[in-house]
């Protein structure tokens, strides 16, 4: 059974590398050499996957402002409720309903990007300090080395705080967005459920960036450059979702 289970597991690793890691890959360097700069393939490849993925990025963020924006109505719910756990299951499903919401599709989105994120960072990670390039396709040239070096000042090889940083602030900038405002005076009852629910998303607002600046710290460069640029293109994102909700 032990021999089957991994024998299942190196076949995931194989097809893995194969469907993903080793495309991507390939699509790095054949980058890099038309455009000898690691910064800007990786600011073009941060493009092309956001592009790629901007259904799904956008059906997120819509269920996530939407959850967010019925979390008040959620909360009278629950304190309503709060013996009757079958009621409140009803009650809850039925204001999902109403609204149009599917709480799942926030996260399904999030469950397929993953394994395309996971293999970018292998290959930004081997792009990054790659002296084997064997597993180019025939096709795609092979650079010898890649200069780490981007626009003639930062090497992407190395941790870089100043790019932690900006990541940090880039992903308060995001969290800012999606963070609800306190509940008025006049909200009644569900003022004070909305007010918790507001002073937990004011902690995570601080938490995640202070995180990924102390993520960010120990990742090479470009790793933390990927995570600076699709942070600030997500916020564009979610400012066009937001304005098309509005209109």
């Amino acid at each position: 059974m032990l021999y089957f289970g991994y024998s299942y597991l190196l076949l995931m690793r194989e097809l893995f590398q194969v469907v993903l890691t080793q495309p991507m890959f390939n699509a790095f360097v054949g980058l890099y050499n038309l455009i000898p700069d690691v910064g800007v393939v990786i600011l073009i490849i941060t493009v092309l996957i956001k592009l790629a993925l901007y259904p799904l990025t956008a059906s997120s963020i819509k269920s996530q402002k939407a959850l967010t924006d019925l979390q008040p109505k959620l909360d009278v719910i629950k304190k309503e409720f709060k013996d009757d756990k079958q009621r409140l299951a009803q009650e809850t499903m039925k204001l999902y309903k109403e609204n149009k919401v599917n709480p799942m599709a926030s996260c399904l989105p999030l469950l397929i990007q993953l394994p395309i994120l996971i293999a970018l960072y292998y290959v930004l990670q081997r792009g990054l300090t790659a002296t084997n390039f064997d597993t180019l396709y025939s096709f795609v040239k092979s650079p010898d080395q890649i200069n780490t070096i981007s626009v003639g000042l930062v090497d992407l090889k190395n941790s870089n705080i100043i790019l932690a940083v900006l990541a940090g602030a880039a992903q308060f900038w995001q969290a800012k967005m999606m963070m609800r405002k306190k509940a008025p005076k006049e909200a009644g009852e569900g003022a004070k459920d909305e007010n918790m629910m507001s002073m937990m998303n004011k902690q995570m607002l601080y938490m995640m960036p202070i995180m990924t600046v102390f993520i960010g710290m120990k990742l090479p460069g470009g790793l933390t450059l990927y995570w600076l640029l699709s942070t600030v293109l997500t916020v564009a994102q979610q400012a066009v979702v937001f304005k098309h909700q509005k209109s």
